[in-house]
């Protein structure tokens, strides 16, 4: 109730810089914003450049038909006759839409794991701005950023997964009739017309499920991860030069071995949901009608290979996770430091 006294000066100040103190922080934010999509848009792109190779042979083993002896009986086995067949550019065969897609699901997991920190700060735990969350919320953001960025991300990878596979397979869509065999000339957009044509727009969010249990599960670990290391050798070097965790400026390796512990935790921990979903996105469409499910191609896979199929190429993901993974998050961070 107004009692109609007159205002101090400490009022009349704070009633005064409140709205500009609002636009400053909108305007920080804001640029926050743009710095993690730019810095993440770059650091993906080179993180899939480095990857790529590998990530088509953990493709390539995990879409391997259940029914037919294995075309491969492992990673080193799969290398030697993709490049023996197609050469490096076999094992660089789809990357473009990669590319596109890396940039864009690096820049939204860091963009989106900035707001929900925000969200977490704010509206969960009430914490003050600066102030460091605890590890719980920081894996809870990492969760929420990855659910976010799955329904972006499957249909450039179902892209990626079809163009991955080997050449003149069930899935090469210029082997459709009338297409002839012209399958060197394999476009992100022969896969696009192809998936439309024969699935719909539904097609393109085949293996959503499996993408979005990764992403979740797996961002959750990789920023976790990232975190609990970077915090553990802050930690270690501080004592060492008698300073707060939070002045302690780590040495390149060590940021890059906190991006390749990341890396490895997101890879290993959620790998059997990855398999499913690549094997629902290179699969026979047998099952396009809407019977093929995420625990249906699960069942199937476990029946016909066991543990070890949901695992097939678990190594060599895992391997090239750490060093794309590493060059990510040192990029991103010292990308973020330099523009501070």
């Amino acid at each position: 109730m107004d009692t109609g006294a007159p205002k101090s000066a400490a009022e009349t100040s704070a009633a005064t810089e409140s709205p500009t103190i609002a636009i400053t922080k909108v305007q920080e934010q804001s640029s926050e914003a743009l710095k993690d999509i730019a810095f993440g848009s770059l650091a993906g792109t080179v993180g899939k450049i480095v990857e790529y190779p590998f990530d088509t042979v953990k493709v390539r083993l995990q879409s391997q038909p259940d029914h037919l002896p294995l075309r491969y009986t492992g990673p080193l086995d799969c290398f030697r006759q993709s490049m023996s067949q197609d050469g490096l550019r076999g094992l660089y065969r789809g990357v473009s839409a990669p590319l596109i897609g890396a940039a864009a699901e690096t820049a939204c997991l860091f963009w989106s794991y900035s707001v929900a920190q925000d969200f977490l700060r704010s509206n969960v735990l009430k914490v003050n701005d600066g102030e460091d969350l605890p590890l719980s919320a920081l894996v809870t953001a990492g969760a929420m950023s990855g659910g976010f960025t799955a329904t972006i991300l499957t249909p450039i990878e179902l892209v990626k997964c079809r163009m991955q596979v080997p050449l003149q397979s069930p899935l090469d869509p210029t082997l459709r009739p009338g297409a002839g065999l012209m399958s060197a000339s394999l476009s992100p957009f022969a896969v696009i017309s192809d998936v439309s044509r024969r699935e719909g727009l539904r097609g393109f969010w085949r293996g959503h499920t499996g993408t979005f249990l990764r992403e979740t599960g797996g961002t959750a670990a990789w920023f976790g991860a990232w975190e609990a290391t970077t915090l553990y050798l802050k930690t270690r070097l501080a004592r060492q030069q008698h300073i707060r965790p939070s002045e302690a400026m780590l040495p390149l390796s060590q940021q890059m071995l906190s991006g390749a512990v990341a890396g490895m935790a997101y890879n290993f921990l959620f790998y059997p949901a990855d398999t499913i979903k690549s094997k629902m996105q290179t699969g026979e469409l047998s099952h396009s009608d809407g019977r093929l499910t995420f625990l249906g191609t699960g069942r199937e896979l476990w029946r016909a290979h066991g543990m070890k199929g949901l695992y097939r190429g678990c190594g060599i993901t895992v391997a090239r996770s750490a060093p794309s993974s590493a060059l990510i998050f040192t990029i991103v961070s010292n990308l973020k430091e330099a523009f501070a």
